[in-house]
């Protein structure tokens, strides 16, 4: 709606609804909403061509043996290694202990 362009003798007659009664203004009449159309799934889908698959080998050669494992060599090794890690284990914490020793005398003394 437009704002008028005299002033009215109400100051309320703006904002009052027209009367149904009046001549329609010259608009088209709106046509009525039109129902939403149910869901009628997904589109149809073209089947794949025969050949839409990369061509497959139809027997794969067999897998190859794997070489004996040395048993013994295998636990010597562990141990070897268990050995060095618990060395490495004893000397840092034999220093820590040393250090810790040396902070607390220097506090108490």
């Amino acid at each position: 709606m437009s704002s008028p362009t005299s002033v009215p003798d109400d100051d309320d007659a703006y904002w009052q609804r027209p009367d149904p009664a009046a001549e329609p203004l010259g608009r088209p009449e709106s046509p009525p909403p039109a129902r939403p159309a149910g869901y009628s799934g997904p589109p149809r889908a073209d089947p794949p061509p025969a050949d839409w698959r990369p061509p497959t080998i139809a027997h794969p050669p067999p897998p190859r043996r794997l070489p004996a494992q040395n048993a013994e060599a295998l636990d010597e090794a562990e141990g070897s290694a268990r050995t060095v890690t618990y060395g490495i284990g004893l000397v840092a914490g034999a220093i820590s202990l040393i250090l810790a020793c040396l902070l607390c005398a220097r506090i108490v003394f």
